[in-house]
């Protein structure tokens, strides 16, 4: 499993991913579900792919290649107009690649399934953010639905809610999203460290800020071991509840 956020600021987006890919409880292995291109001064686009690995993998294998080399009948992402168009294009990857790899059926498709947070911003357009489907379809962020999450999404989900704020600093939503990777963290054993993060300030068109959070990271210990104690103590700051017992 995994757990991926996508996040639309004023100040631009951010993005958060963890690293974890399980097979079982005996076979857990680290792979970076966090993807981007860049064309300075023009565009930069990043995904967070969530779902099966061997379709997520050639997924991006394909996206790279056509970057590298672009084809008529395969437009490249670094070459589309408009981040819709882009989600187009990761779109209809995403959807052949799942066809492709499951010849079975439509029973066997969703063992090739595969979500992708799509986020960026091309010279001309505001930063854009899109949660992408394995058919291929997709939904934009906007201000009723700021953020987008893939995988593992329950436990993580509450703290973004009650405390998302579209005017917080990058910093701020950073340790928003610490808290909620935490929660998820402590909840289920599917998604763990080390965790990737990034910001692309809005009207940059580069990557601003990238860092892996990794299990020793003395920050994310102290945000972890803070939200706890704090949960506790608003906790015990609850007004009681009366329980009248029936006497025997």
């Amino acid at each position: 499993m995994t757990y991926c956020v996508g996040m639309q600021l004023d100040a631009g987006l951010i993005f958060m991913s963890d690293t974890r890919t399980n097979a079982g409880v005996d076979n857990i292995s680290v792979f970076r579900k966090m993807f981007s291109w860049e064309a300075d001064g023009e565009r930069v686009i990043t995904m967070l792919t969530a779902g099966n690995l061997a379709t997520t993998q050639s997924v991006i294998s394909q996206l790279e290649e056509r970057s590298k080399a672009p084809q008529e009948r395969r437009p490249s992402i670094l070459e589309a107009p408009s981040m819709f168009q882009v989600a187009n294009i990761v779109g209809e990857t995403l959807r052949d690649t799942i066809r492709n790899g499951a010849l079975g059926g439509s029973q066997a498709e969703s063992l090739f399934d595969a979500t992708i947070i799509l986020g960026g911003q091309i010279k001309g357009s505001q930063p854009r953010l899109f949660l992408i489907y394995p058919e291929g379809n997709f939904i934009e962020a906007s201000s009723d639905t700021p953020f987008f999450q893939s995988g593992e999404t329950k436990y993580g989900r509450p703290i973004l809610v009650r405390a998302y704020d579209p005017a917080m600093s990058f910093a701020e939503a950073a340790k928003l999203l610490m808290v909620s990777f935490d929660s998820t963290l402590k909840a289920n054993l599917s998604v763990g460290l080390p965790f990737d993060l990034q910001v692309v300030p809005a009207n940059a068109f580069h990557i601003g800020f990238e860092t892996r959070i990794r299990a020793d990271d003395p920050f994310y210990n102290e945000i972890s071991r803070g939200w706890g104690n704090a949960l506790k103590t608003a906790f015990k700051s609850l007004p009681e509840y009366s329980i009248q017992l029936d006497p025997e």
